[in-house]
């Protein structure tokens, strides 16, 4: 078997999320039967990715793994040059160097065939130990609103959320501050069965750029709707609506809050995924399937 590494990216505003469903357009979906296609696959090879996004979610740096047998990138063929046989000039698919020579074919095949809201922009050999979720450290989110009295700019209205009320920046990072750190996320997570909601929040701040405001959300991983939530939790505390100390008090309490309001999905894009050396791969894929508990 061969493992490739996908760097992807897609506007979430057609997708009902990631995770592959029926009768429903899928990012997962129509990635996967544009593989199966192309590799003249019967059945299409499954997607493992580092982060699930939900529905109208964005991704610009989203990272994914494919495993796929010894000589399946043989079905590409080579058409270099007019009326040349298949495969001409290339390495045995079935060895490293005939892989990595197709992955350059295997990457315009798929900008032909997928729609235009999502592309595949690198195909690559994946080192040993690699995946995609379990080898990742960190998971780079921007949550983007604007608050001008007018409304946003039209053309940016699948990516930018406008806030009708003025934000304060300075109180936004005030409370961030507070849930930065490894806690329980309880508060803003949706919980799963066997499932922790430990997580570790590296960064959470604000940068105004004019009537735009920019929150850079880092963390080894998220829970299920996390960014959105913690967003939901610091609006009304830039409003003025409530005190810097809130989001943190909720926090602490560890259980959903009625007042915790879930950030609309168009406003955030997955930017970035990072991952350690080669070397670190696999330790860190066990590390981080071993389930946390708090001071662990």
């Amino acid at each position: 078997m061969v493992r490739l590494r996908l760097d992807l990216a897609y506007d979430g505003t057609g997708f009902s999320g990631w995770a592959k469903q029926p009768a429903r357009r899928t990012v997962q979906g129509e990635i996967e039967e544009a593989f199966g296609r192309i590799l003249r696959f019967p059945e299409p090879p499954t997607l493992t990715v580092a982060g699930r996004t939900d529905a109208g979610v964005h991704a610009r740096g989203q990272v994914a793994h494919v495993d796929l047998e010894t000589g399946a990138l043989g079905a590409l063929e080579w058409r270099q040059r007019r009326g040349a046989p298949a495969g001409d000039g290339l390495a045995d698919p079935t060895t490293p160097e005939g892989v990595d020579e197709r992955l350059p074919l295997l990457v315009r095949r798929l900008s032909g065939l997928l729609p235009s809201d999502v592309r595949v922009h690198g195909v690559t050999r994946a080192p040993e130990g690699f995946d995609a979720r379990f080898s990742a450290m960190s998971r780079r989110y921007a949550y983007r609103i604007c608050d001008a009295p007018g409304g946003g700019d039209p053309l940016r209205r699948h990516e930018v959320v406008w806030h009708p009320r003025p934000l304060d920046a300075d109180r936004l990072n005030a409370a961030a501050a507070a849930l930065l750190g490894e806690h329980d996320f309880a508060a803003f997570c949706r919980k799963r069965e066997g499932a922790t909601t430990i997580r570790e929040l590296q960064r959470l701040d604000w940068v105004r750029r004019d009537d735009l405001l920019v929150a850079t959300v880092v963390a080894d991983a998220f829970c299920h709707s996390m960014v959105r939530a913690l967003v939901g939790s610091l609006l009304p505390v830039g409003e003025g609506r409530l005190p810097a100390a809130w989001p943190g008090q909720v926090l602490t309490r560890a259980v959903r809050d009625s007042g915790v309001h879930v950030a609309p999905a168009h406003g955030l894009c997955l930017e970035e995924v990072r991952y350690p050396d080669a070397g670190e791969l696999a330790r860190r894929a066990a590390e981080t399937r071993r389930v946390r508990t708090l001071g662990a």
